[in-house]
This record gives structure tokens, sequence and C-alpha cells, in this order.
């Protein structure tokens, strides 16, 4: 026989609505002691006749017998979440039931919500807490708080309960999933099966025959006057490319755009481009750092594998520190031995870690391609674009002005090292960098 379940402890309290009752009938009291001394007892009878109400109602409302918290197990960062609180009594009459989560900073604003349950019959009260994470990484739901009313609202019952319950965050993978993207790969001359791509890239695949329309320029001249016949080189798309994503995990990317932290956003701009290059027979590795290298996983080769990239992903911490560019891509460099495409998400604040960025960035350029991708500051535009309104806005103009000026200078110095540059605002910089991704395969410009 399965033990009984304990007993859920509650406490009587009163209500906000038994606080304003006391506070109405003090002045009654005080008025009623001015006006007729000898009536002073009338005071202490009302106060213990609330106070007799308010136990009486706290009576009324009943035990609770069963208090659970269920949360989703694993959310995206950015995405929906929820947290179910169900609650069953035994007998009474309840007027209402609230309660009061507490949970890790990341799945909560502050750390706690509070939401009313509504009834399901005459003993069991539901109620969902939606929420929407806002970094990756493991949160905890700690501890519920219930209270429940009598009918009349003047005393209630309450109790807390430890949950003890994690919820992973994941990296985004809104744009992998997306309608569009899936169309995209399954139209496209790689598609979902691995098949060779004719008419593209650098590779030579055969000769065909001739036909209206092709590009002159793949004409075989040697092949066609040996035949007689003009003849047209086929290529194929260079596949086996090495490609690394590299994330500055430092504070600059951990500041928040539209309410997601920056690297949280290159992380799901970079895995959404990872799927699209495992698809096209590419191989995949990310690279985290900050103040010295964090992570580097062994290169995915099989689409099936993307699941290991996205474990990875979400490894990625958060520092409060300036990244440390020279020897993040020196160790990254060491540890490539063929020429791959380099993808490096990063941000500046300063002219001194924007000079050590490109120092670094630039001897990367003499073995691999790198491109470097960053999101547009929309607050800084703002500031910039925005008529000043008084000598306080004239300075956010003229500083967001620099800054802005300082950056494009930066980006400037980057593509005069060969670098290709993708600067766009945080919901386009995904596409931006599938687009990117495949003209340079297409191009054959890794290999």
């Amino acid at each position: 026989m399965a033990p009984a379940p304990p007993r859920l402890r509650s406490r009587i309290v009163p209500t906000a609505r038994a606080a304003a009752l006391v506070v109405t009938a003090a002045p009654i009291a005080l008025v009623v002691a001015a006006l007729a001394p000898g009536a002073w007892v009338v005071a202490p009878v009302l106060g213990a006749f609330i106070l007799a109400l308010v136990l009486i109602d706290a009576g009324l409302a009943g035990r609770a017998t069963t208090v659970e918290l269920t949360a989703d197990r694993d959310v995206e960062v950015g995405g929906r979440g929820a947290l179910h609180v169900q609650a069953a009594f035994g007998s009474g009459w309840r007027g209402t039931v609230d309660c009061a989560v507490a949970s890790d900073a990341r799945l909560l604003p502050g750390g706690r919500s509070e939401q009313a349950l509504e009834r399901q019959d005459d003993s069991t009260w539901n109620a969902a807490i939606s929420f929407v994470p806002t970094r990756r990484g493991t949160g905890a739901v700690e501890r519920v708080w219930l209270k429940w009313s009598g009918p009349l609202g003047l005393g209630a019952r309450q109790l807390a309960r430890e949950v003890g319950q994690a919820v992973r965050v994941w990296p985004n993978l809104t744009l992998a999933r997306s309608p569009t993207l899936q169309a995209f790969l399954k139209d496209a001359q790689f598609g979902l099966i691995a098949r060779r791509i004719r008419g593209e890239g650098t590779v030579f695949e055969a000769l065909a025959e001739y036909q209206p329309g092709m590009d002159r320029r793949r004409i075989d001249w040697k092949a066609s006057a040996r035949h007689s016949h003009l003849y047209a080189k086929e290529m194929e798309a260079e596949r086996n490319n090495q490609i690394v994503f590299a994330f500055d995990c430092g504070q600059a990317m951990c500041e928040p755009v539209a309410g997601m932290a920056r690297i949280d956003r290159a992380v799901s701009a970079a895995l959404a481009t990872a799927y699209v290059a495992l698809k096209g027979g590419d191989r995949v590795a990310l690279f985290g750092f900050a103040a010295r290298p964090e992570v580097f996983t062994p290169f995915v080769a099989d689409a099936r594998d993307f699941p290991r990239l996205q474990s990875a992903a979400a490894g990625l911490d958060y520092h409060a520190q300036e990244p440390n560019f020279t020897l993040a891509l020196a160790t990254l460099a060491g540890r490539l031995k063929r020429r791959s495409l380099i993808v490096v998400f990063s941000d500046f604040t300063d002219p001194t870690s924007a000079e050590l960025m490109i120092e670094s960035i630039g001897r990367l350029t003499a073995r691999h391609l790198v491109l470097f991708v960053t999101m547009a500051d929309d607050e800084l535009d703002g500031f910039a674009a925005a008529a000043p309104e008084g000598m306080q806005d004239l300075a956010m103009a003229v500083t967001a002005d620099a800054l802005l000026r300082q950056r494009a200078l930066v980006l400037s110095r980057l593509r005069q090292l060969g670098v290709d540059v993708i600067e766009a605002p945080h919901d386009r910089i995904g596409m931006r960098l599938i687009d990117s991704y495949l003209a340079i395969k297409r191009k054959g410009a890794i290999g």
C-alpha cells in the first residue's frame, strides 16, 4: 500500500480587504471613544470581531490537498514556455486562489511572477504562467507559493513548496525551421539529398553539348575543335569545405538588442547557416572565446549530427570582460590544418579593442577566407538621426554620430584587408549570412 502524501501545512494570513476594514474601523472606534469615554471597550471588541471574521473566513477556505508545478523542460531562448500550476482542495468555499513562482532570472523577469488560478471544478484550480527566457543555459524553478481566501475575502491561507525543476534553455532555431528556408533547401540544387551540383562551381565535372543560353566562357575550345562541335564544361560546386563559426562571447556581445543578447542572435544565425552548409556537403565547427578560448568543437560533416552543434552552442557562456582577439584567433589558426571559411561574430565599443581585432583578423586572411558579422546598432542610429530638443539631446546625437563614424571606419579597414563584412539589423542577419555563404560557395572561393 502506497504511503499517504504528506499533509500540506498552511498558515492563516489577513487579506488586503481585512486590512482595509481595520483602517476603516479605527477612526470609528476613535470617534466613539472621544464622544463617550466610557464606551472605550467598543474599540477592542471591534478589533476582536474583525479578527474572528478573519479566522472564520480562513477556516471556511478549506485546506489544500495537493499543489503541483510542472514546467516545460526544454525552451529556446526568445521562445515562449509555460509553468503550469495545479492545486486541489478539500471541502470549503474559496473566493480567490493566487500563486507566485520564484525562478532563475533568465526565465522570469526579476526571478518572480504572480498569477491568479482559475477554477476547473469545485476542488481543482489551474494556472499557466508564460515566460520568455532571455539567456541560454539551465534555469531552475525554485519555489511556488499558494494563497487562497475564504468566501468573505477577509482571511486567507498561504503555503510555500519547494519545486527544484530545471528548464534547459537552448539556442533559438526559428530561422532554421522556417518554411522559407526549408522550401529553399528542398528546391535548391544541392537539395536535401546529397548529389552532384552541376552548372556552378569551380571543380570540373564533365563535357556537355553546348546549348543556347549557356555561359560562353565555359566553352571548351580545344574539345570543340577536335569534335567539330561546340562543347561546354560542366562544373561541380566544391564540397567538403571547412567552415568555422567564431563567437566573441565578451561584454559587447552580451549586451541586449531588442530584448535578447547579441550573442544569442548570432548563435541563431550561425546555426541556421550551419544547417544549410551541412545540407550542402560542407563541414562545420564552432569556436567560442572571451578572455581565452572557451569552446572548439570537432568538425561535423553530417546533417544528422546537427544536434551536436546545437548542444555546443548552448554551452557558449556570457562573459562580462573584453575578448582577447590575439590569443583566440591565433589559437584557432593554429588548429586549422587547411584553408577554411571563418565567420567571426563580434562587436566593438572602443578604438583599442577594435585595433587589436583588426590586427588579429588581418593575420587570418593570409591563409583563410574571413567573413565578419556584426549587428547594426539601431539605438545609435536613432540618437544620431533624432532632432535635438535640448543640450542633452544634442550631446547624445554628437556622441552617437562619432561612434557611428568610428564603426564605419573599422568596417572599412576590415574590407581593405579582404574581409567580407556583413552589417545588418538583428532580424535580418541570419538571411544575410546564408546569402553570403551561398555566394562564396558558388564562387568556389573557400578551397
